[in-house]
């Protein structure tokens, strides 16, 4: 790939101008809208106001209709205000359509397969524009969603003639090539580093949306089973969920765990910062940004299914039981006895050497680069 510095200094192309479509992310620049976010709406906010510090990019982001003006700027990043979830598809798509006018960007990236990957492909094909995809979790890469068929084959068709395809990690742009002949590079997700980490800590935590892939139950359950310590479960309510008022019920029921609905992004470092461990109960996710929260605190990792790319073994930063529930809390008991600081040692040393958003950001950097230089 040429040298993005060197393309920089040596020509005098305009500024390029980068979209990111994330519909709900929108509460994550504005703190005062309190509104459900994900994974998928941290890894571009992220990388959208680091992006924003460069000079030689001007950034947008598109995102839903949360009554806010159309057009705003927050951390040097023009909001664009797009569709309405409660109109039917004709409406959003024209106003997703007319959101990506607004933006008039070179380079478009989508997040989470949906029909919206199609819209957002053809609009770019329309226009002649860039149009990049990047993975949200593990089945997209096997090819095993969207569940809709429809949806999947409309989801297959845009990212197999996308200008570039992202999976968050090795086994995903494996399986991405294997699974359905797309080649992909593998970028993790980035993350501002803390200066420091703190040793006091009093908590095991568990950090999510009450979706059911997540298994926030199996949380209470964990708890329960281990009655001699404190447990701390932060979890807003999923899209859609209705039973989360029956989660919240059955968690407040025990004793021993503490449970908060919901917790400002801005904010919710410090809780990373005193867990003795982070738990993950999810029966399936691409590269949870809660891992790469927790290891950048210095917070070791309880997982009972997921190990994108085996990183938990691999930098001992962690343990994962591999689905197996006794084990998982046999777990519990290990990485909170005296190997608990090597673990914590190791998680932070991970995140720097592998999430730190200002080295990541190089990277798209160069992607977005040669793209534009395939144009002249």
């Amino acid at each position: 790939m040429k040298n993005p510095e060197l393309r920089t200094k040596n020509s005098k192309l305009k500024t390029t101008k980068v979209c990111f479509v994330t519909m709900k992310a929108y509460s994550l620049f504005n703190l005062e809208v309190k509104s459900v976010f994900g994974g998928a709406e941290v890894d571009f906010y992220n990388l959208a106001t680091e992006l924003a510090k460069d000079n030689n990019f001007e950034v947008s982001c598109i995102v839903a209709d949360y009554g806010q003006p159309d057009s705003e700027v927050r951390h040097n990043v023009k909001l664009i205000k797009s569709l309405d979830f409660k109109k039917n598809i004709i409406s959003q798509t024209l106003s997703l359509w007319q959101a990506m006018n607004k933006a008039n960007a070179s380079i478009y990236l989508q997040k989470t397969a949906a029909w919206g990957t199609l819209f957002v492909y053809m609009f770019c094909k329309l226009h002649k524009r860039k149009f990049i995809y990047r993975t949200a979790k593990k089945e997209e890469s096997t090819g095993d969603w969207p569940k809709n068929i429809l949806e999947r084959k409309a989801f297959h068709f845009s990212i197999r003639r996308a200008d570039a395809v992202l999976a968050q990690n090795v086994k995903d742009k494996e399986n991405l090539n294997s699974k359905l002949g797309i080649s992909a590079a593998a970028i993790p997700n980035g993350h501002k580093l803390s200066s420091s980490i703190q040793s006091d800590r009093d908590f095991i935590l568990w950090v999510g949306r009450s979706t059911k892939v997540k298994r926030p139950e199996l949380f209470i359950k964990l708890a329960e089973s281990a009655p001699d310590k404190k447990f701390l479960m932060i979890c807003q309510r999923g899209t859609g969920d209705n039973e989360y008022d029956i989660l919240i019920s059955n968690a407040k029921k025990v004793n021993n765990l503490e449970y908060i609905e919901r917790v400002e992004f801005s904010e919710i470092d410090s809780y990373f910062q005193r867990a003795k461990v982070l738990v993950n109960t999810s029966d399936t996710e691409g590269f949870p940004n809660t891992f790469i929260q927790a290891c950048k605190a210095g917070t070791p990792i309880l997982s009972l299914n997921v190990n994108p790319d085996d990183f938990l073994n691999k930098y001992k930063c962690g343990l994962c039981a591999n689905s197996d529930w006794i084990t998982f809390n046999n777990m519990l008991e290990e990485i909170i006895g005296p190997s608990a600081n090597e673990y914590s040692k190791n998680a932070r040393l991970y995140a720097k050497q592998n999430h730190d958003i200002k080295q990541i950001i190089e990277q798209y950097k160069e992607i977005f680069n040669n793209l534009m230089d395939g144009d002249n």
